[in-house]
């Protein structure tokens, strides 16, 4: 699989969380990086650039190694990305998301959902029965939706998916 920049950035952003995306790219080709140094050229607190080292070190794609401070006696971590962990990341990721499409294209396929002329909200048969077929959000009424086009288009995704997965 080839992992460009937009991909590596959208793996970062889904495990670790978007705003950690500076803190990646500050990282990347570099070893052993000072979380002082990182915060400095950043230009943000340490314990908040602390904290986005943490989440990436959840997801394995940093790792750190600790030296004692010899004049003020604390310890001082120093950060690496972890390259390597991007493409394995990238699969547990697609895998993920064939799992949800899976549990996603059965509930479509075994319910009938309804919605009115506004598209204010999509509602199962039950959830409609409660609100007695008007729509709770402008009182309009709500009809059954035609959803053979969104169970298409789950299918195709979860075909283009699973061709990702084995190659």
């Amino acid at each position: 699989m080839k992992l460009t920049n937009k991909i590596i950035d959208d793996i970062i952003a889904e495990v670790a969380g978007e705003d950690v995306l500076p803190i990646a790219k500050a990282l990347k080709n570099k070893k052993n990086i000072s979380e002082f140094t990182i915060a400095k050229e950043l230009k943000e607190e340490v314990n908040i650039v602390r904290n986005k080292l943490y989440r990436l070190y959840n997801a394995n794609l940093v790792s750190f190694i600790r030296k004692k401070d010899k004049i003020k006696g604390w310890y001082i971590y120093y950060w690496t990305f972890n390259n390597k962990r991007l493409e394995p990341l990238a699969m547990e990721l697609k895998k993920k998301r064939l799992e949800k499409l899976g549990e996603r294209i059965k509930r479509e396929r075994e319910n009938h959902f309804f919605m009115c002329e506004n598209s204010c909200v999509r509602v199962d048969f039950e959830q409609a029965t409660g609100f007695e077929f008007k729509c709770p959000e402008c009182g309009e009424l709500m009809q059954q939706e035609d959803n053979a086009q969104k169970i298409k288009e789950i299918e195709n995704e979860i075909e283009e998916l699973e061709k990702e997965v084995k190659e």
